[in-house]
C-alpha cells in the first residue's frame, strides 16, 4: 500500500517518463470541439484511452454521443473492437459525462513493470484514435 504522496509521486513519474519516451503531440483537449477531449487514463486498476463528451447541457452531450454512435461500426472496425460505450459514465470525483473508452485491464501505474505494456498500449490505440477523430472530424462537428 502506498501513502497518498507516494502514489502522487508515482504517478507523476509514470506521466513525465510517458511524456519523454512519446515525443507526438497528442491532440488530446485540442480537438476544437469544446465539448469533446481525447484522453489517456492510468490509475491502480486499469488504463484507458479514449473519447470524453463533457458538458453540463444534456442535449449537448447526447447529440455529441448519438454522433459518435452513428460511428460506432467504423469505430470498432478501424481501431478496436473493444471499445465500450457508455452515456452516463461516473468520473473518480462524481461527474457524470458520456465516455467512449478502450480499456486495458490488469496494469497499475504503482506497478512499474507494467508501464511498458500500458506505454505501447497508448501509444499504439491513440494514435489510432486521433486518425479516426481526424477522418470523421467534419461529420462529428456538424
Amino acid at each position: 500500500m502506498f501513502s497518498r504522496e507516494e502514489s502522487k509521486q508515482i504517478r507523476k513519474e509514470f506521466w513525465t517518463t510517458f511524456g519523454k519516451q512519446s515525443l507526438k503531440k497528442w491532440i488530446l483537449y485540442d480537438t476544437k470541439i469544446k465539448e469533446i477531449n481525447l484522453k489517456f487514463h492510468f490509475d491502480t486498476k486499469k488504463a484507458s484511452v479514449g473519447i470524453i463528451i463533457d458538458t453540463e447541457d444534456e442535449l449537448i452531450k447526447e447529440y455529441y454521443f448519438e454522433k459518435f454512435e452513428s460511428l460506432k461500426n467504423l469505430l470498432l472496425t478501424e481501431v478496436d473492437k473493444n471499445f465500450i460505450f457508455d452515456p452516463t459514465f461516473e468520473t473518480e470525483s462524481g461527474k457524470i459525462i458520456a465516455n467512449i473508452y478502450l480499456p486495458l485491464e490488469n496494469v497499475t501505474i504503482h506497478n512499474k513493470k507494467s508501464w511498458p505494456e500500458v506505454f505501447q498500449f497508448f501509444n499504439k490505440k491513440m494514435l489510432a484514435l486521433e486518425h479516426f477523430f481526424i477522418e470523421y472530424y467534419e461529420f462529428i462537428k456538424q
